[in-house]
Formats: structure tokens, sequence, C-alpha cells
């Protein structure tokens, strides 16, 4: 066990463990947003269908449809080989392409793509079995027919040209239709009030007659490496774990001849076993937890859930989500606030509390108070096209994994704002791992920043990678991520939109928080701090009394656009302060004199304020670099001064 609470993590048992306690689950569709995810029965994967067949119990055929785009998620038995079959020919028990399915294929398809007879005669097999069910039975007795592709082009959903054969520029859902994944739906007749589901791909009892017949297949069993059980061992295994159309594998022993594992052991066997149920068991759990609450950073998924029972998302709050999230998923309890802007420090932090003592309350007590819970994290990445790496795999106790985000967001705590929905939305705390990422190394792309570039889009992973030891383990923030941040809102004249500069100077704030209370335990507050005396958080101080002097006097409608001179020269005053303060203070003259004299009278007692506070001239008229530290000076007095009394005009 290493500190903190945190374990080393066996991620096959947890994964296995996972499936066991969500038994309950198993076949149900679910959707996140749009896309549609299911924990899967053993035996069996998903494909995306384009037909579905209805026939009746009799094996009639009755009618024929292209699947709507929102329902052809589908749920089909596989076997060892299909369920990770490539290029090869290996027939899925019951559901399949056209070239499977249909005995007229050849008389439509000039190509030798048909695969009839390798599916009939499986299919036939659990036909004849004692496990059959009466679904197989219809289909069987359909197929053996051979007039799938002839009743398709009758119901009009296949095409054909005018020499019969099927055209080859047609798609179903931008799949070429002579490759159309087809579905069956068989209607009973005898009992039209029978409860029995029609849909092959949602009965239940269907699975289990496909998941007795499997299992009274299997030959020599051996020890599963991972179960500790005696069960019949794979060693092909499933794909799509990251997402549907993903082809890379997690686990493999099939490579003998580039010496994988000679030297330590003999043959595969000794090197890895694992039975094929509880090898499909971890990859169900992986792909059904990755989809119903994985991030994803280009080719790399990182996934936390909890040990506890039937737990597996509901309550968890994410590690890389912004302090905004964290709160809103909440917005239903009644916290007795008003005000979900956040416009106060005080309103914010109370708020993000509130939410993380009720995750804390929801997910200790109310469920297994007696019970030490854990949440695991699991980050898997493509190290090449066909195999996935586990690149992060930990385990920690609950109320730790609560607290280390707690205490992220807090080291982190400023102001922030952004835009959902085309409306500004202003809280406190912490950005998301994945805005980091934009910030740090994105660009301006249609109003927004972001990483465009597809091979800058490593950068995603790379980001979440340095930043979850930050997050998870209280580890420092990386010195040149806060570097760069500096750099960057030093430079407000790179970014066309004022919004987009502010975005990285409120992060370049929070960074800087940070890493000064890690270096030097300080803690610092978006309150203007008028006791300090620290040259650099002063002379950030001075240059946001100057830019809004510049500002107070901007024509709305004429000077939108406008930058001031405090924000031309913030580059070259953050690399040599004292001699370009004395540009800048020479060039605020005019308008101060523009302003009313008590607004006037305000600035230049604050200026002088401000300049009396330096613990000496030498101090003040030292020319080296500043630290960050100028950034949360310029901050703080710029929202300070933005909310003056005798300021007249609303801030745009």
């Amino acid at each position: 066990m290493k500190k903190g609470g945190e374990r080393y993590v066996n991620w096959g048992r947890e994964a296995l463990d996972l499936y066991e306690k969500n038994l309950n689950k198993v076949g149900k569709i679910e959707y996140r947003g749009e896309f549609p995810y299911t924990l899967l029965p053993t035996f069996h994967s998903t494909a995306t269908a384009q037909i579905t067949v209805t026939i009746d119990e009799e094996g009639n055929f009755l009618h024929g449809e292209q699947v709507p785009a929102n329902d052809k998620f589908t749920i089909i038995p596989v076997t060892e080989k299909s369920g990770s079959r490539t290029s090869g020919k290996e027939a899925h028990p019951l559901c399949d392409n056209l070239r499977y399915l249909a005995g007229d294929y050849p008389l439509y398809v000039a190509d030798d793509g048909s695969c009839f007879e390798i599916y009939m005669e499986q299919l036939k097999k659990w036909y004849e079995s004692e496990f059959c069910h009466d679904k197989v039975r219809a289909i069987y007795y359909y197929l053996q027919k051979k007039s799938l592709m002839h009743d398709l082009i009758e119901q009009k959903v296949l095409k054909q040209n005018e020499d019969g054969t099927l055209a080859e520029k047609e798609t179903i859902q931008g799949i070429d239709q002579s490759k159309a994944f087809v579905r069956f739906i068989v209607r009973s007749l005898s009992n039209p009030l029978t409860e029995t589901v029609d849909e092959c791909w949602k009965d239940k009892t269907l699975w289990e007659k496909y998941q007795q017949y499997q299992r009274s297949m299997e030959g020599e069993k051996g020890l599963c490496y991972l179960s500790g059980k005696r069960e019949s061992i794979s060693y092909l295994q499933p794909k799509k774990i990251r997402n549907e159309g993903d082809g890379a594998k997690l686990i493999s022993s099939n490579d003998k001849d580039n010496f994988t594992y000679r030297g330590r052991f003999a043959t595969k066997e000794e090197a890895f076993a694992i039975g094929n149920e509880t090898s499909q068991k971890v990859h169900n759990a992986l792909k059904w937890i990755i989809r119903r609450q994985g991030g994803t950073y280009d080719t790399m998924v990182f996934v936390t859930w909890e040990t506890a029972e039937d737990s597996a998302g509901e309550l968890e709050v994410r590690w890389d989500s912004d302090t905004e999230h964290i709160i809103s998923e909440f917005d239903e309890w009644d916290t007795g606030l008003e005000d979900p802007e956040f416009d106060t420090n005080a309103i914010g932090a109370e708020l993000f509390q509130k939410a993380m003592s009720g995750y804390r309350t929801l997910q200790n007590e109310e469920k297994c108070p007696t019970t030490m819970k854990y949440m695991v994290l699991l980050g898997v990445d493509a190290a090449t096209p066909g195999r996935l790496a586990v690149v992060e795999a930990k385990k920690i106790e609950e109320t730790r994994y609560l607290e280390n985000i707690r205490k992220w967001h807090k080291d982190c705590w400023w102001r922030h704002e952004k835009w959902r929905d085309g409306k500004r939305i202003v809280y406190y705390g912490m950005v998301g791992v994945k805005e980091i990422a934009d910030l740090l190394f994105g660009i301006e792309n249609n109003g927004s920043i972001t990483i465009v570039d597809g091979n800058s889009k490593k950068l995603y992973a790379e980001v979440a990678k340095r930043i979850l030891p930050c997050i998870w383990d209280g580890q420092r923030i990386p010195a040149d991520y806060v570097e760069r941040a500096i750099n960057k809102a030093s430079n407000p004249l790179a970014y066309k939109e004022q919004k987009n500069w502010e975005q990285i100077l409120q992060l370049a704030c929070s960074m800087v928080k940070k890493r000064r209370k890690e270096l030097y335990k300080e803690e610092w507050k978006m309150a203007v701090d008028k006791n300090c005396t620290e040259r650099d958080y002063l002379y950030g101080r001075l240059l946001a009394v100057a830019d809004r002097i510049e500002y107070r006097t901007f024509d709305m409608d004429k000077d939108r656009s406008r930058i001031t001179n405090a924000k031309r020269y913030m580059n070259n005053f953050s690399q040599r302060p004292f001699e370009t303060w004395k540009v800048i203070e020479e060039n605020i003259q005019p308008y101060l004199n523009k302003l009313p004299v008590p607004e006037r009278r305000f600035y230049e007692n604050l200026l002088d304020e401000i300049e009396d506070a330096f613990e000496s001239v030498n101090d003040y008229q030292e020319n080296k670099r500043l630290s960050g530290l100028y950034l949360l000076g310029f901050h703080s007095q710029s929202c300070a001064l933005r909310t003056y009394k005798t300021e007249k005009t609303e801030e745009k």
C-alpha cells in the first residue's frame, strides 16, 4: 500500500469485480448524450445495424427496412473468433453482414465474398443443440430459403443496377449496401399477447440460451491467472475497448515468432492464461464504464469508478472537471443560495464546499457506512495501432479521492469565466484538464482557444498525464506549465479577442497561486492585499491601475477594439518593469486629465499608495524580470477597480 490511502491495483480484478457488482445493468441500453452503451452479456458484442428484417416464428418473411439512424445500436452473440475478426471469414452466430446471411448473395454481387455456407453450418449446430431458441429456429428456417437479397430488393431496401446486380454506389447510413449489417425481429403469431420481446437484440432469453450453448462447447479447461478458477482458456481477446471502432487489444499473447515471451517461458500458456468468460467480463466492464464516464484525450482514455456495490458513476465527481461543472452537477440540491453564476468568491466557495460535502455524504454515509470504499483510476492508450497499453492504474480511498480533488480546486482557487450556450458564466475555482491543454497549447480558432492541429492533439493526453498526479497524489504542478501560462498571459497582443486573453490570464493566476503555496506556503486570495509589500505584486497593481485609467476614457461605441498602453507594453513590462513603467506612467497622464476630478484624484491617490508600499526606493527601481506574482496583483486590482463606486459606465 502507498501513502495517502493509495494502493497498487490489479486493473483486471477490479474490472471483473465491477462487472459482477453490476449484473442488474447487463443488456440495459443507456445513453451518454446521444451515444448508446450497455454492459454486455458474456459471449456478446455490439454492432451497428443498417437493416432490420422481420419474420414470423415459422420463418416467413414479413418486412424489411433500413434502421433509423438513432436506433442502430445492436447487441449480437459472437464466437471467440468472430468477436475479434478483422479481415478473415468468421461468422457471427446470428446477426451479420449480408455476405454471411444471404444465400442468394452471389446472384446480385459479383465477388467471392459470400460466406453463407460458413454461417449456416455454424447456425445449424446451434439449431440442432438442446439450447436452441424459437428465434434461432425461425431465422434458420428463413435463411435456408436463400431469398434474403430478393426480399430486401422487393421491399426497396436494396437498390439494383439495370442489369439486376446490386448498385455499387448506393449506401445505407454511409455503408455500402452490399456490406450492410442485418438484425432480426421474430414476430410471435401464435401468442400475440406474450411478454416475449420480438427484437432479437433485446431478448434476454435468447442471450441466456446462447450463453448456455457456448458453455456446452467449451473444451479442455486450464487455470485462469485472473480469477484463479479452472476455465476454458482464451487467447483471442475482444476489441472495441475505447469506442465501437477501436481495433486495439489490451491483452495479447499470440506473437510466437518475435520472442514476446521466449526466454522466460516455453509456451504462451505459461506466459499468460485467462478464462474466456472471465476475459469477456473484464473487457465488457471496461467498455461499459469507459462509455459511461470515461474521458478521452486524443487516443488516451481515462476512467474512474467507485468500488461500491451498484454505484459505478451515479455519484462520481470527475477529477478532470472544472469547478463550475462540479457545482452544476448538483444544481437540483437546495443549497440555500440563489446565485448560479457565483458572482462572489464567498458564494462560489460555499457552493463548492456544499457540492464536495454532498458527494462525501452520498458516497459514504447513505451506502455502506461501515465499509471502506475505493476509487479506481485506469488510463489506457494505443501503444501501436493494434495494441493498447495501461498507462495509469491507481486505487485510492474514496474519502481521500474527494479530499484531493477538493484540495486541487481550493489551492488553485481564482476567478474564471467561460461561455455556455452563448452565456458568460463567472465562477471561482479551477478550470478542467482539457481547458488547461487548450489554453496552454492551443491557438485562437473561431473565437476560442483550442488545439486544432491533428498532431498536436497528443498534447491533450500529455497534459492529462502530467496534471493527473497533481490532483490524485498532490504532486507539484509542473513548473514549465506555470511558466508557459505566465508568458502567454504577459502577451495580450497575441490575442484578437479580449476574452481569450483573459482566460489564459485567469489560468496563469490559478497556477501561480498554487505554485507559490507549494514553494513558499503562501495563501493568496482574489481580494487585493493592501498590506503586501512584495515588489512583483505591487508592480502588477500599478499596471492594473494604469490600464483602468485609460480604459475609463474609452467610447464604448468607437473604442471597443482598442487596447490600452498598459496591455500594449505588458510583455516588456514583465521583463523590465521599472524602465517600462516610466513610459506607461507618462502615457496615462492625458487620460487622467480627461476624467472627472473626483475620479482622477482617486486614481492618483491609489497610484501614490501603491508606490509608497514598496519597501525601498531600490526595490522600486529594480529592473529585473517580474515573477508570476505580478499577475495576481494585476488581476486582483483589475477586478477591484471594475466595481469602483464613482464609475458611471457599466462594464460591457
